[in-house]
């Protein structure tokens, strides 16, 4: 088997949430959401099935993590979203209340557009150059 980065741990108050942004918001596809304890669940959501990154959406369970949440990048973009109508994608997410922090801007690999979460990351929606 190839390697391959399969989880990226992002800290979230609460499950469900975070599962209603991710779904609703940005239309993430729930991969796996399994009871481990109570009060603990294994929950994978990624922008498709097929898309080759998944985050794994980790309760914060301790005032250190809870302090880090929204924090996780240090203030940067740290999450890169990539679609294939920026245009629409905006749209979509502006209607569910989803905060951009500039207006799209084109760059050597495509457009792209700054955004947060409802808890203050910063993330780059880029839709690609066609040469990238």
């Amino acid at each position: 088997m190839p390697r391959s980065l399969a989880l990226t741990s992002f800290l979230v108050p609460d499950y469900d949430e975070a599962l209603a942004f991710f779904t609703g918001a940005l239309r993430f596809t729930v991969m796996q959401d399994t009871l481990l304890a109570p009060g603990k669940r294994w929950v994978v959501v990624a922008p498709s099935v097929a898309s080759g990154g998944a985050l794994l959406l980790a309760r914060a369970s301790t005032p250190e993590q809870q302090a880090l949440i929204g924090r996780q990048g240090g203030g940067r973009v740290w999450l890169f979203l990539h679609c294939d109508d920026l245009d629409a994608e905006i749209a979509h997410m502006r209607s569910h209340g989803v905060p951009f922090a500039e207006t799209p801007r084109a760059e050597a690999y495509g457009r792209v557009v700054v955004f947060t979460d409802p808890w203050g990351n910063r993330w780059d929606l880029i839709q690609p150059a066609a040469n990238a």
